[in-house]
């Protein structure tokens, strides 16, 4: 098996390892099938309603649905009501702004309604945990995990974090993320980069990317590659075997961003997720 460190190739060849590999790879796998598959995840998702200032009735939900100077706004009928925060809300209710890629959730019964902003746009989706994606989902296919993609790396901070904007699942979205640097490594002697942004716990980091199998073997516009804080000398392990589909891969409901142009990588890196059944 190969596993590359920056400049160096190495031989793994230890079937104990290989096993506490595939074991500890399995329990990580099991994990992130029962998160994408609980009762509100995305798999639930039953549409996706983009707010303007005119109140908008939406299917299977409660109230008209508006934003405004306050954020996105609830009118909801004398009969109707929504739980916010664990709260009973009527009448006219106001989310209040929002910042980008955060959001609120009110709840109608069993339907989660996620309030939310994407790409400086006001959003509604509801979440029903008996949508059809949901209670027929059959799980994702993999590539059998191999610790030789499990790759040894560099991490180079920029000098100044940037500012890197990208396209979207929607077309003509746009998002916007700070890029605190790359992370470098080579495969079969190639030296290989990808343009790193800020992972979801501090010091973590997050690389959007396609690779010569995406559109054959795995979802054509992108996969997410989740990498734990460098270590003080910049040393991280980006492991390909982890490498996640983004909502968008299963639900047209999603607005996931697409990889920068630099993270279009030519090789096949034939490891981690592939493409959904609902999309094969």
């Amino acid at each position: 098996m190969r596993n590359t460190v920056a400049g160096m190739t190495t031989l793994l060849a230890d079937p104990d390892a290989d096993q506490d590999f595939s074991t500890a790879w399995n329990a990580w796998h099991e994990a992130h099938e029962a998160q994408r598959a609980d009762t509100h995840g995305f798999l639930a998702v039953t549409g996706l309603y983009w707010l303007d200032q005119n109140p908008t009735p939406i299917d299977g939900i409660p109230g008209r649905w508006s934003t405004s100077e306050a954020g996105p706004v609830v009118e909801l009928e004398t009969t109707e009501s929504l739980i916010v925060d664990g709260q009973q809300v009527t009448g006219h209710f106001a989310f209040g702004m929002l910042a980008e890629r955060t959001g609120r959730t009110a709840f109608s019964n069993d339907i989660a309604i996620e309030v939310a902003k994407r790409g400086g746009h006001d959003i509604v989706r509801p979440r029903d945990p008996q949508n059809r994606l949901r209670t027929h989902y059959r799980g994702t296919p993999t590539f059998a995990p191999d610790a030789s993609w499990a790759i040894e790396a560099r991490y180079e901070p920029f000098e100044t974090p940037r500012q890197v904007t990208v396209g979207a699942a929607v077309e003509g979205l746009q998002h916007v993320y700070e890029a605190p640097g790359v992370v470098t490594f080579d495969v079969d002697g190639s030296p290989l980069s990808l343009t790193v942004f800020n992972g979801h716990a501090p010091g973590t980091l997050l690389a959007l990317l396609t690779d010569a199998t995406s559109g054959v073997t795995t979802y054509a516009a992108n996969r997410s590659v989740s990498i734990e804080a460098p270590a003080v000398d910049g040393r991280v392990t980006v492991d390909f075997n982890r490498a996640t589909n983004l909502p968008c891969a299963y639900t047209d409901f999603a607005t996931c961003p697409l990889p920068p142009a630099e993270n279009r990588l030519a090789i096949a890196i034939e490891a981690g997720e592939k493409t959904p059944l609902e999309r094969a």
